[in-house]
Protein backbone atom coordinates (compact mmCIF):
# COMPACT_ATOMS: atom_id res chain seq x y z
CA UNK A 1 0.00 0.00 0.00
CA UNK A 2 1.17 3.55 -0.76
CA UNK A 3 1.54 5.87 2.20
CA UNK A 4 1.04 9.62 2.16
CA UNK A 5 4.02 11.62 3.48
CA UNK A 6 3.63 12.95 7.00
CA UNK A 7 3.14 16.72 7.33
CA UNK A 8 6.31 18.69 8.12
CA UNK A 9 7.17 19.59 11.70
CA UNK A 10 7.04 23.36 12.08
CA UNK A 11 6.77 24.19 15.79
CA UNK A 12 8.33 23.17 19.09
CA UNK A 13 5.02 21.57 20.09
CA UNK A 14 4.85 19.54 16.88
CA UNK A 15 8.23 17.95 17.57
CA UNK A 16 7.51 17.40 21.26
CA UNK A 17 4.25 15.60 20.48
CA UNK A 18 6.08 13.04 18.33
CA UNK A 19 8.25 11.91 21.25
CA UNK A 20 7.86 8.96 23.60
CA UNK A 21 10.32 9.80 26.38
CA UNK A 22 11.97 6.50 27.29
CA UNK A 23 12.84 5.80 30.93
CA UNK A 24 13.57 2.08 30.69
CA UNK A 25 17.26 1.97 31.61
CA UNK A 26 17.58 -0.67 34.34
CA UNK A 27 20.20 1.47 36.10
CA UNK A 28 17.84 4.42 36.69
CA UNK A 29 17.14 5.06 40.36
CA UNK A 30 13.59 5.81 41.46
CA UNK A 31 14.41 9.50 41.83
CA UNK A 32 16.00 9.61 38.38
CA UNK A 33 12.91 7.98 36.90
CA UNK A 34 10.67 10.60 38.53
CA UNK A 35 12.94 13.39 37.27
CA UNK A 36 12.59 11.92 33.78
CA UNK A 37 8.81 11.91 34.02
CA UNK A 38 8.89 15.51 35.25
CA UNK A 39 10.98 16.40 32.17
CA UNK A 40 8.42 14.67 29.94
CA UNK A 41 5.66 16.75 31.56
CA UNK A 42 7.55 20.02 31.14
CA UNK A 43 8.30 19.25 27.50
CA UNK A 44 4.70 18.13 26.81
CA UNK A 45 5.76 15.04 24.86
CA UNK A 46 3.34 12.36 23.69
CA UNK A 47 4.14 9.81 26.41
CA UNK A 48 6.55 8.94 29.18
CA UNK A 49 7.42 5.25 28.99
CA UNK A 50 8.53 3.91 32.35
CA UNK A 51 9.44 0.55 33.81
CA UNK A 52 6.48 -1.28 35.37
CA UNK A 53 7.84 -0.59 38.86
CA UNK A 54 7.61 3.17 38.18
CA UNK A 55 4.10 3.41 36.74
CA UNK A 56 2.33 4.67 39.88
CA UNK A 57 4.87 7.49 40.26
CA UNK A 58 4.51 8.38 36.58
CA UNK A 59 0.72 8.50 36.85
CA UNK A 60 0.98 10.85 39.85
CA UNK A 61 3.47 13.18 38.17
CA UNK A 62 1.50 13.31 34.92
CA UNK A 63 -1.91 13.83 36.50
CA UNK A 64 -3.64 16.71 34.70
CA UNK A 65 -1.10 16.65 31.86
CA UNK A 66 -1.70 15.61 28.24
CA UNK A 67 1.41 13.41 28.47
CA UNK A 68 0.35 9.77 28.62
CA UNK A 69 1.78 7.45 31.29
CA UNK A 70 3.03 4.38 29.44
CA UNK A 71 4.84 1.18 30.30
CA UNK A 72 6.14 -2.03 28.80
CA UNK A 73 5.01 -5.63 28.58
CA UNK A 74 7.10 -8.63 27.61
CA UNK A 75 10.34 -6.68 27.76
CA UNK A 76 12.85 -6.99 26.41
CA UNK A 77 12.48 -10.04 24.15
CA UNK A 78 8.78 -10.96 24.15
CA UNK A 79 9.57 -14.39 25.59
CA UNK A 80 6.94 -14.46 28.34
CA UNK A 81 3.90 -16.63 27.72
CA UNK A 82 0.56 -15.08 26.85
CA UNK A 83 -0.92 -15.45 30.34
CA UNK A 84 2.04 -13.57 31.82
CA UNK A 85 1.80 -10.79 29.24
CA UNK A 86 -1.93 -10.46 29.89
CA UNK A 87 -1.35 -10.24 33.62
CA UNK A 88 1.32 -7.58 33.10
CA UNK A 89 -0.97 -5.61 30.79
CA UNK A 90 -4.02 -5.72 33.05
CA UNK A 91 -1.94 -4.87 36.11
CA UNK A 92 -0.37 -1.84 34.40
CA UNK A 93 -3.75 -0.65 33.17
CA UNK A 94 -5.20 -1.03 36.66
CA UNK A 95 -2.35 1.08 38.00
CA UNK A 96 -2.99 3.85 35.47
CA UNK A 97 -0.98 3.16 32.31
CA UNK A 98 -2.68 4.61 29.22
CA UNK A 99 -0.31 3.17 26.61
CA UNK A 100 1.21 -0.31 26.58
CA UNK A 101 4.33 -1.08 24.56
CA UNK A 102 4.28 -4.87 24.19
CA UNK A 103 7.07 -6.86 22.55
CA UNK A 104 5.89 -9.30 19.93
CA UNK A 105 6.68 -12.99 20.60
CA UNK A 106 9.95 -12.88 18.64
CA UNK A 107 10.80 -16.55 19.03
CA UNK A 108 7.30 -17.61 17.92
CA UNK A 109 7.52 -15.30 14.92
CA UNK A 110 10.89 -16.77 13.97
CA UNK A 111 9.36 -20.24 14.39
CA UNK A 112 6.58 -19.18 11.98
CA UNK A 113 3.92 -19.81 14.61
CA UNK A 114 1.89 -16.94 13.26
CA UNK A 115 -1.47 -17.94 14.74
CA UNK A 116 0.08 -17.95 18.22
CA UNK A 117 1.44 -14.46 17.64
CA UNK A 118 -1.87 -13.09 16.38
CA UNK A 119 -3.95 -14.72 19.11
CA UNK A 120 -1.67 -13.23 21.75
CA UNK A 121 -1.85 -9.75 20.21
CA UNK A 122 -5.63 -9.95 19.91
CA UNK A 123 -5.90 -10.60 23.63
CA UNK A 124 -3.51 -7.78 24.50
CA UNK A 125 -5.35 -5.34 22.24
CA UNK A 126 -8.70 -6.30 23.74
CA UNK A 127 -7.38 -5.80 27.27
CA UNK A 128 -6.06 -2.34 26.37
CA UNK A 129 -9.13 -1.19 24.47
CA UNK A 130 -11.45 -2.34 27.25
CA UNK A 131 -9.75 0.22 29.51
CA UNK A 132 -9.52 2.97 26.89
CA UNK A 133 -5.77 2.49 26.45
CA UNK A 134 -3.75 1.83 23.31
CA UNK A 135 -1.52 -1.10 22.36
CA UNK A 136 1.82 -0.42 20.69
CA UNK A 137 3.44 -3.58 19.28
CA UNK A 138 7.23 -3.68 19.28
CA UNK A 139 8.70 -5.88 16.53
CA UNK A 140 12.43 -5.98 17.43
CA UNK A 141 13.43 -5.82 13.77
CA UNK A 142 17.09 -6.64 14.41
CA UNK A 143 16.08 -10.29 14.66
CA UNK A 144 13.62 -10.42 11.74
CA UNK A 145 13.85 -10.87 7.98
CA UNK A 146 11.94 -8.46 5.77
CA UNK A 147 9.39 -11.21 5.16
CA UNK A 148 8.78 -11.59 8.89
CA UNK A 149 8.57 -7.82 9.37
CA UNK A 150 5.80 -7.70 6.77
CA UNK A 151 4.02 -10.63 8.42
CA UNK A 152 4.35 -8.85 11.78
CA UNK A 153 2.75 -5.74 10.25
CA UNK A 154 -0.19 -7.69 8.92
CA UNK A 155 -0.57 -9.66 12.14
CA UNK A 156 -0.54 -6.51 14.28
CA UNK A 157 -3.13 -4.89 12.01
CA UNK A 158 -5.46 -7.88 12.14
CA UNK A 159 -5.09 -8.05 15.91
CA UNK A 160 -6.21 -4.44 16.38
CA UNK A 161 -2.89 -2.88 17.38
CA UNK A 162 -2.86 0.92 17.55
CA UNK A 163 0.82 1.48 16.65
CA UNK A 164 3.82 -0.56 15.53
CA UNK A 165 7.37 0.07 16.70
CA UNK A 166 10.78 -0.89 15.33
CA UNK A 167 12.63 -1.94 18.46
CA UNK A 168 13.03 -1.96 22.24
CA UNK A 169 16.51 -0.52 22.61
CA UNK A 170 17.74 -3.84 24.03
CA UNK A 171 18.60 -5.59 20.75
CA UNK A 172 21.81 -5.33 18.70
CA UNK A 173 20.28 -2.49 16.63
CA UNK A 174 17.47 0.01 16.85
CA UNK A 175 15.53 1.64 14.06
CA UNK A 176 16.64 1.61 10.43
CA UNK A 177 15.22 3.93 7.79
CA UNK A 178 14.52 0.98 5.49
CA UNK A 179 12.52 -0.71 8.25
CA UNK A 180 10.45 2.41 8.90
CA UNK A 181 9.66 2.66 5.20
CA UNK A 182 8.79 -1.04 4.97
CA UNK A 183 6.52 -0.88 8.02
CA UNK A 184 4.83 2.28 6.74
CA UNK A 185 4.07 0.53 3.45
CA UNK A 186 2.54 -2.53 5.13
CA UNK A 187 0.26 -1.06 7.78
CA UNK A 188 -2.72 1.24 7.10
CA UNK A 189 -2.43 5.00 7.50
CA UNK A 190 -4.48 4.71 10.69
CA UNK A 191 -1.65 2.79 12.41
CA UNK A 192 1.36 5.01 13.18
CA UNK A 193 4.92 3.71 12.96
CA UNK A 194 7.36 4.42 15.78
CA UNK A 195 11.14 4.60 15.42
CA UNK A 196 12.89 3.69 18.66
CA UNK A 197 16.46 4.45 19.81
CA UNK A 198 16.60 7.90 18.20
CA UNK A 199 19.39 9.99 19.72
CA UNK A 200 19.57 13.32 17.87
CA UNK A 201 17.32 15.89 16.24
CA UNK A 202 18.70 15.04 12.81
CA UNK A 203 17.84 11.37 13.40
CA UNK A 204 14.34 12.36 14.49
CA UNK A 205 13.79 14.43 11.35
CA UNK A 206 15.26 11.64 9.20
CA UNK A 207 12.97 9.04 10.80
CA UNK A 208 10.01 11.38 10.37
CA UNK A 209 10.78 11.81 6.69
CA UNK A 210 10.87 8.01 6.34
CA UNK A 211 7.37 7.72 7.82
CA UNK A 212 7.73 7.53 11.61
CA UNK A 213 4.97 9.44 13.40
CA UNK A 214 6.32 8.61 16.88
CA UNK A 215 9.90 8.67 18.09
CA UNK A 216 11.30 6.76 21.06
CA UNK A 217 14.24 8.47 22.74
CA UNK A 218 15.99 9.08 26.04
CA UNK A 219 17.56 12.27 24.64
CA UNK A 220 14.36 14.31 24.74
CA UNK A 221 15.79 17.38 26.44
CA UNK A 222 18.76 17.68 24.09
CA UNK A 223 16.62 17.10 20.98
CA UNK A 224 14.04 19.72 21.94
CA UNK A 225 16.70 22.23 22.99
CA UNK A 226 18.34 21.89 19.59
CA UNK A 227 14.99 22.23 17.80
CA UNK A 228 14.23 25.39 19.79
CA UNK A 229 17.65 26.80 18.90
CA UNK A 230 17.04 26.12 15.21
CA UNK A 231 13.63 27.79 15.35
CA UNK A 232 15.15 30.86 17.00
CA UNK A 233 18.18 31.06 14.69
CA UNK A 234 18.01 34.03 12.29
CA UNK A 235 17.11 33.11 8.73
CA UNK A 236 20.01 33.16 6.29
Amino acid sequence: MQSEPLPPLTTYEHVARTIDHSLLDPALTSSQAIEGVQLARRCQVAAAIVRPCDIEAAVRVLDGSPVKPASVVGFPHGSQNTATKLFETRDLLRRGAREIDAVIAVSRLLSREFQYVQTELVQLAEACHKEGAILKVVFENAYLTDELKIIACRTAERAGADLVSTSTGFAPAGYALADIQLMRRHVPETIPVKAAMVNTLDELLEARAAGAARIGTSATGAILDEWKARLEAPAR
